[in-house]
């Protein structure tokens, strides 16, 4: 399975295969600090429709134009609440929006950047980023909701503790923390082997599949089930395999599941 699997990764982990996937916004920024800012965007707001995920994401980022961390760091809370009192994605309006960028304004007020809140959370004693990404994800929130706004970012920061796979935050650490032919990296102190698989309903199946969850809904114990067993075949990073595995629930043209599952020799 780990050659089968190396193969994978070695044939599809390319930047050929990215498009359409909002990673390839963070292939706009050169500055880490912009770059992370544009990844929790884009993660944020990755879920529905793959061509209105990347409509969204390039409306948001236009907006903030070439510098999102200048754009954080000099626009007034009012005027972030004007800028995008228009917006809407699927479940996520204006509002929600709107105080998602005033919780990561607060953060870069504090901590200077969303590498430092991280850090700030962070210990190598754990087994995995997810006490770390608890408490970014409450900080984020209480930046937010400490300007006194009547909206919280709502789904678009989920809360680890409620038993949420976290999908989009753990694609963000991917992308973020890993660094290869696609994935951009620039959180070089985070070590890959805590990151968890970034858990969608294609990555659940193939997890199914390959026998490494018993669970029946695609939730937060699937995702750490899921991680451990790819850890059988890449101990220090777990994740190394979930852009190539899921191309083929992206694509059309790598035609589906059951050729992910020929590929795997299944």
């Amino acid at each position: 399975m780990r050659k089968n699997l190396d193969r994978l990764y070695n044939q599809y982990n390319q930047r050929a295969y990215v498009h359409p996937d909002p990673l390839e916004f963070l292939y706009l920024y050169q500055e880490i600090q912009d770059r992370e800012i544009a990844g929790l965007i884009a993660s944020a707001l990755a879920y529905g429709k793959v061509a209105q995920i990347l409509k969204s994401v390039g409306a948001v980022l236009e907006k903030m134009g070439p510098s999102p961390f200048a754009y954080l760091g000099s626009t007034p809370a009012v005027r972030i609440v004007s800028d995008f009192q228009s917006f809407v994605h699927r479940f996520a309006k204006g509002p929600q929006l709107s105080a998602f960028l005033i919780g990561i304004k607060q953060v870069l007020r504090e901590y200077g950047s969303l590498h430092g809140c991280f850090l700030d959370g962070f210990s190598r004693t754990e087994e995995t980023i997810l006490p770390a990404l608890s408490r970014f994800s409450e900080t984020i929130i209480y930046g937010s909701l400490s300007k006194s706004y009547s909206c919280s970012p709502g789904h678009l920061m989920p809360c680890p503790e409620k038993g949420s796979a976290c999908k989009r935050l753990n694609l963000f650490l991917r992308w973020m923390v890993r660094k290869d032919a696609v994935d951009p990296g620039g959180w070089d102190d985070i070590p890959r082997s805590m990151l968890i698989i970034p858990l969608d309903t294609h990555m659940f199946r193939v997890g199914k599949t390959l026998g490494l969850t018993s669970r029946n809904q695609a939730d937060l114990m699937a995702a750490l089930d899921i991680s451990a067993g790819f850890k059988q075949w890449s101990p220090d990073d777990p994740v190394k395999y979930d852009f190539a595995l899921t191309r083929f629930g992206i694509r059309d043209d790598l035609e589906g599941h059951h050729a992910l599952l020929k590929q795997l020799g299944m």
